[in-house]
């Protein structure tokens, strides 16, 4: 296998596999060692890097990594005075858990990682150290990649993680479930932290992608999992499950041959993944038992109204602008207000639109270039070629992907050929 070969696979298994066996050494070495978990785990994808180019590929990478990374923490828990006396007793923890099998490349999440994502969103920690920790341990974020999910600075979300594995390490908290009355706060926390690395996916934030898949099968993979597990499979679990399931059948048709961006309006429905779109009204009746009404239910909800639609024409805007007002209500946010505002102007009219997008007063996304796009969208519709051409060159000077760029440079080649100035005047 060629190093461009090696290095994909090893990409790929520290994306599908670091969360893993982060778990499986701190099951083993205990909680306080997490940051030396992941160390060694990095370190051992870096010593595939160099040495499979050469020897090849071992038979069973993932179980390569992991004795490697074992080998390392035991050498440097070795260096640790605090390690001299408790020897015997760390290697006889190590003798309980086996390596994580090969089977696990089949996408099975195994119990170590789900207890790891629980232990990354324990209620002592804050709201956001939880969601970062979790996507960084078991999704195998970068920091980069967690600042721009979160519209953070680099150094805050760097302050999050340090913070909140030192609390980690401080209270002594374990890998482990939760009782079942905790289960309820801690399950929300993974949920969101599920939730955005669907979103980071689904619309990346950074390179010449705009999908990236492995991200949203990730997601997807672990929210399928907690619906197996009975105790988990609540309503928002399920609501949550739908919602990914919708979104994700999309995929194919996010971008074109051409690398550019498709509006839904302009998507290729005929390519929607068929299964999922089943697979996705499956979870949503099974989340209409009880009482519960959460985010992820309006949201799936909405999804669900684009999924039943043959025809961006022949969608039900009406019932989607007033699951919008709902969710506004439930989980009030300022991109779900710029949602809102496209559904009131397909309903109401640009002028509509308008108005929603002017209330909309958040400094967050005062250079979010999908605001700037749906102004100059609803500006066209009004005749308004000039100010749209400006509402575009603003969107495009704030995309921050090629895909993105590309559909808004056609876009204001498309209003020049209508006649509005192809540079700013």
């Amino acid at each position: 296998m060629g190093g461009e070969s090696v290095h994909g696979l090893v990409e790929h298994l520290f994306r599908h596999q670091a969360g893993r066996l982060v778990a499986s050494l701190v099951r083993s070495f205990g909680s306080s060692h997490l940051q030396l978990a992941e160390e060694v785990v990095q370190e051992a994808m870096m010593a595939a890097l160099k040495r499979w180019p050469y020897a090849g590929v071992p038979d069973q990478p993932a179980a390569w990594l992991h004795q490697v990374a074992r080998n390392r923490a035991l050498d440097r828990l070795r260096r640790d005075g605090r390690f001299r006396g408790r020897e015997d007793a760390i290697r006889a923890r190590l003798d309980l858990h086996t390596p994580p099998a090969e089977s696990a490349l089949s996408g099975e999440i195994s119990d170590d990682q789900l207890r790891l994502i629980f232990l990354c969103c324990h209620p002592d920690l804050s709201a956001d150290g939880r969601a970062a920790l979790t996507l960084k341990l078991v999704g195998g974020f970068s920091v980069d990649e967690i600042a721009r999910a979160f519209f953070a600075q680099r150094s805050t979300v760097a302050q999050r993680l340090v913070r909140a594995q030192k609390r980690i390490r401080d209270r002594g908290l374990e890998l482990e479930l939760p009782p079942p009355d905790q289960l309820p706060t801690r399950l929300d926390a993974v949920l969101e932290a599920i939730y955005l690395i669907f979103n980071e996916g689904y619309a990346a934030h950074r390179g010449d992608e705009l999908v990236r898949r492995d991200l949203c099968a990730e997601a997807l993979r672990l929210v399928e999992h907690l619906v197996t597990v009975e105790s988990m499979a609540s309503p928002a679990v399920r609501a949550l499950a739908a919602l990914l399931n919708f979104q994700g059948s999309r995929l194919n048709a996010r971008v074109d041959a051409a690398g550019v961006l498709a509006p839904l309006e302009l998507q290729d429905r005929s390519t929607w993944d068929g299964a999922m779109i089943r697979r996705g009204f499956a979870h949503l009746e099974s989340a209409a038992a009880g009482d519960e009404l959460s985010a992820y239910h309006l949201q799936a909800g909405i999804a669900s109204h684009h999924a039943l639609a043959p025809t961006d024409e022949a969608t039900d805007w009406a019932r989607i602008l007033e699951l919008y007002d709902l969710l506004r209500a439930v989980a009030p946010s300022p991109v779900v207000d710029l949602n809102r505002a496209v559904a009131a102007g397909r309903v109401h009219g640009p002028y509509a639109a308008l108005a929603a997008l002017d209330a909309i007063d958040d400094p967050k996304l005062a250079d979010y270039y999908l605001l700037h796009a749906a102004r100059a969208d609803a500006l066209r519709r009004l005749g308004e070629k000039e100010a749209s051409a400006s509402a575009l060159r603003r969107a495009l000077a704030a995309a921050p992907t090629g895909p993105e760029r590309r559909v808004l440079e056609k876009r204001l080649e498309e209003l020049a050929s209508e006649g509005a100035s192809p540079q700013p005047s």
